[in-house]
């Protein structure tokens, strides 16, 4: 009789627990789409702020190409070392510089840069709002008739989706250099026959695939960070943890995104 009530405590403790989660879900998941159609209709709603647009493409593209440089070149070097050591064993180091260029412009340029974009510019962007929300300073943008997400999410909104595509091209280019490196000055490959090797291996569609899905990864740290920053709670305790979560979620659902658009390109639209 024991054991059967302390199952029965433990079977309905677990069932509030696991439907508190759901609730949770469903309300982040609610209020994430509501801050999304808002910000999607904000940003078609005059006037535009471009000043704030060009300040926030600073901070998010040009203040972050040094970070987004170094990791790319050492991406380049540590993938092209990895497959140097396999294909020496069955004498195809000439196919380093095709699976190199592939992998980073399809794969590993769009979410490295990604994840080090939200991990660099979204925790600031959380930081930022959540400490305006805690010192009631977004409550003073209401009381002056403007607008917090015309104000705040629009330009850091559009700003990422300008700026992660070009990010991630640059971080291509920058990984694909580093590779060269190792081809040509460890391994003795030609100049002219890596980069010959590279341009065939390379198509349009894999290009554009890998730099199209950044424009939404752009989107999810923009928004995740700003519905974050806004939901704030419990003073400076309360802006670090939602910096917290705003970068592990970004971080989720970028792979989530990523494994998506991967699926969708080239399983079911190949």
């Amino acid at each position: 009789m024991n054991n059967s009530w302390v199952q029965h405590i433990i079977f309905r403790n677990s069932f509030i627990a696991l439907g508190r989660r759901v609730v949770t879900f469903m309300y982040y998941t609610g209020g994430l789409s509501l801050l999304t159609a808002q910000t999607v209709h904000q940003s078609f709603v005059p006037p535009f702020k471009r000043v704030r647009l060009f300040q926030e493409i600073k901070k998010a593209g040009y203040d972050s190409l040094p970070i987004v440089s170094l990791v790319s070149l050492f991406i380049g070097f540590i993938f092209a070392l990895q497959t140097a050591y396999f294909m020496q064993r069955i004498g195809s180091e000439l196919y380093i510089a095709s699976l190199v260029a592939l992998a980073l412009v399809r794969e590993l340029g769009p979410v490295i840069t990604a994840l080090v974009v939200a991990g660099r510019v979204g925790a600031a962007i959380t930081a930022e709002i959540g400490t305006m929300q805690v010192t009631e300073q977004v409550d003073a943008l209401e009381t002056l008739a403007t607008n917090p997400i015309k104000y705040l999410v629009v330009p850091r909104f559009l700003a990422m989706c300008i700026v992660l595509p070009i990010l991630t091209l640059f971080a291509d280019l920058v990984g694909i250099l580093g590779s060269y490196i190792i081809c040509v000055y460890r391994l003795g490959i030609s100049s002219g026959l890596y980069l010959r090797v590279t341009s065939d291996a390379l198509l349009y569609k894999d290009i554009f695939t890998g730099t199209f899905k950044t424009i939404f990864f752009g989107m999810i740290i923009a928004l995740v960070s700003c519905y974050e920053g806004f939901n704030v709670e419990g003073g400076a305790e309360g802006v670090g943890q939602a910096t917290m979560r705003s970068v592990v979620k970004t971080f989720i659902m970028i792979i989530a995104a990523d494994c998506f658009f991967t699926a969708l390109f080239y399983f079911i639209f190949p």
